[in-house]
């Protein structure tokens, strides 16, 4: 699918050996579904944790639908993490600018 400019890019993150890291479109109201606002950095179990399982369920079917090749990509908006909770400690905001190892140093 060619990258639409009117949707933001979501690139998942999996914990499974063979995660391709694929991104997918999706639109402003699914993008505020599945991250907080000003944030970039999700993580499905507190996606669901703190949403609406079935608008969530909804959003993502139709996300999944929207894969976008990464050479067409127009940049990626937020990462979703699945399975990876040992992510979370380099994310304290949810936020991928401010990523910071455990002890608080900059990854950057």
């Amino acid at each position: 699918m060619a990258p639409d400019t009117r949707m933001k890019n979501i690139q998942v993150i999996d914990g499974a050996d063979n995660c391709a890291y694929d991104i997918f479109a999706a639109t402003d109201s699914e993008f505020g579904l599945i991250f907080r606002a000003g944030c970039d950095i999700a993580f499905i179990d507190e996606v669901y944790a703190e949403g609406n399982k079935v608008l969530l369920d909804a959003a993502l079917k139709n996300v999944w639908t929207r894969r976008v090749v990464k050479a067409e990509a127009m940049g990626i908006h937020g990462l979703l993490f699945y399975e990876l909770d040992s992510k979370k400690q380099y994310y304290p905001t949810r936020k991928d600018e401010e990523a910071c190892n455990p002890n608080g140093s900059s990854l950057r």
